[in-house]
């Protein structure tokens, strides 16, 4: 028995231990340690720039922490100076080559698949600035500035930029604070900003990407804060992520300095929340009537060209070219002055929610933020400034309703919320419609019937609708008050826009020439009187508007020659 027992464990020994391996059999896989997610590069922005820039490498799974990131360019190390799961941003290094851009985090080594280019490092030296500038400040032209973040000129300092000199504002990836804020300049109350450019050497704002990658939005723009009044609780925040608030000021001659022969491109960026707070590309928040702004061209602004938010400040010779929403945006009871103006818009861009030549309203219901009677000189007033010669140009060709509509343009006019704004002797053309006047019985309709709101010798052209009523203004009370006896409005159908005799190359978008041609319609006719007459300053002693013949923002002189650039996209700001 004892043997066969001995002979039973030796037969069933094997048995066991097949049984026992089979057990601790583990599923397939297990023994295999877990895959690190995958290292990835998606992109790389710019995909060309200079030895000494920042670059933005966009990917998947990187380091957060920079040291732990190993990025070669062209084979040379770059250094990193931040870093997120997915994007890092480094300097172009010295002796960098032409190549892919190679990076190795988490044990993982990866290349681009694109070749990343060193482009020709700028003749001039770059200044970087950022924070508050607790200091008077000169810029020169010998040297290229980068604005990083939000950058302040406080009150009782002054900002001084000499004729020729060009500041670059970064994309938020580069903010110093961390706080996705693109470079943006803001001269605050009492600060001023001294930008005197000449026509042979404008001052010039643009994005810090190198020639042909510019897009809208790259950086934030320029904004200016006033001391005059708004129609806003004091407690109201300003947009696009400018400290403080509005608070309550009533300076009507406050002076925030000079923007003479300045060009401004590719700002208007959004903060990252909320993302329709877009800034424009200059937005002027409560600035007064001492400070002066001519010869202004913004270009290819995400959010509006002009914002004017409060204040009264005045304006002449402003370019609004290629703007995605707005080009003349008034609100918070803007009351001031701004005669020729031109916009020209690319038929291929546009703002989803609908982009307009003016877009103008008041404090929505219409009243003072504490509930008083509006007036203009009570601290809170109504919006209702003068804009003369203007000329707004959408699109081109005769188009369908579908595919017009489709291309966003809504109204060469919009006029709602209580506005009270005044055009003379201006020219809409290529828009959706024409006018939108939209509003209440109270409030927009009887600031029209009581000539608040003047429109004056305005001509629409080539539009789908020439006038259209919205809230609770009819259409048809809307067009009794445009073409009432007396207004010498004038509305030109698509059939017949051969005969106002533009330039042949109004609609260029990379060398247009406004000025009618000789004999055109919009040379004459121009009305005169009235708001036109009006004066500004404490004594109503100053006039602003020039006199002139014709309707539209050119007759036969240009003042658009030397000073502004109809293709910035391809300007090479490094020389």
């Amino acid at each position: 028995m004892k043997h066969f027992k001995h002979w039973l464990y030796v037969m069933l020994l094997p048995l066991s231990l097949l049984a026992a391996l089979s057990a601790c059999k583990k599923e397939p896989g297990m023994d295999t340690p877990p895959q690190a997610p995958a290292l990835r590069i998606v992109s790389i922005e710019p995909a060309t720039a200079p030895v000494g820039s920042t670059v933005v490498v966009n990917g998947e799974n990187f380091s957060t922490t920079p040291g732990s990131n190993t990025v070669t360019i062209g084979g040379v190390p770059a250094t990193v100076i931040s870093a997120s799961p997915t994007q890092l941003v480094v300097v172009v290094p010295e002796g960098a080559a032409n190549g892919p851009i190679g990076i190795t985090a988490g044990g993982q080594t990866v290349q681009s698949s694109g070749t990343f280019t060193v482009a020709q490092k700028s003749a001039k030296p770059i200044s970087e600035v950022r924070g508050t500038r607790f200091m008077n400040l000169t810029w020169s032209k010998d040297t290229i500035y980068l604005l990083r973040g939000m950058v302040y000129i406080p009150a009782d300092y002054t900002l001084t930029i000499q004729p020729g000199t060009v500041i670059k504002g970064a994309g938020p990836e580069l903010d110093p604070e961390g706080k996705n804020q693109a470079g943006t300049l803001v001269v605050e109350r009492r600060g001023k900003i001294m930008a005197m450019g000449t026509p042979t050497a404008p001052i010039v704002f643009t994005s810090a990407k190198p020639a042909g990658q510019r897009g809208y939005g790259d950086w934030g723009g320029v904004v200016l804060v006033g001391k005059a009044a708004f129609n806003q609780p004091g407690t109201t925040l300003f947009a696009g992520g400018v400290r403080g608030t509005v608070e309550t000021y009533s300076e009507f001659d406050d002076n925030s300095g000079t923007l003479q022969y300045v060009r401004i491109e590719f700002a208007g960026t959004a903060p990252s929340t909320p993302a329709e707070n877009k800034l424009s590309g200059l937005t002027l928040y409560g600035v007064g009537y001492r400070t002066t702004i001519n010869h202004v061209q913004v270009s290819h602004s995400s959010g509006d060209a002009f914002g004017w938010f409060g204040g009264t400040v005045t304006a002449k010779n402003l370019v609004a070219f290629r703007t995605y929403d707005d080009d003349w945006s008034t609100n918070w009871g803007y009351i001031g002055r701004v005669q020729f103006g031109v916009a020209l818009r690319d038929p291929q861009t546009s703002d989803p929610s609908g982009s307009n030549g003016f877009e103008s309203e008041n404090f929505n219901p219409g009243e003072n933020a504490d509930g008083s009677p509006l007036s203009p000189r009570n601290g809170l007033p109504q919006t209702a400034p003068i804009f003369a010669n203007m000329s707004s140009f959408g699109v081109n060709t005769t188009i369908t309703s579908p595919a017009r509509e489709a291309a966003g343009y809504q109204s060469g006019i919009h006029i709602r919320r209580n506005s009270a704004i005044s055009i003379y002797n201006s020219l809409i053309y290529g828009y959706t419609e024409g006018l939108r006047l939209d509003g209440t019985a109270t409030g927009t309709y009887a600031n029209a019937t009581s000539n608040a709101l003047d429109l004056k010798g305005i001509v629409l052209a080539n539009v789908l609708t020439p006038v259209v009523g919205g809230g609770a203004i009819t259409t048809d009370q809307a067009n009794a008050y445009f073409t009432a006896a007396g207004r010498g409005n004038q509305i030109i159908a698509s059939s017949d826009i051969g005969s106002l005799l533009l330039n042949a190359t109004n609609f260029n978008l990379t060398a247009p020439n406004f000025l009618p041609q000789g004999g055109s319609p919009l040379l004459t006719g121009a009305v005169t009187g009235g708001k036109l007459d009006a004066t500004v300053g404490q004594a109503n002693s100053e006039k602003f508007f020039i006199a002139v013949p014709y309707r539209g923002a050119f007759g036969t002189e240009n003042w658009l020659a030397s000073w502004t650039n109809f293709d910035p996209q391809n300007t090479n700001y490094d020389q």
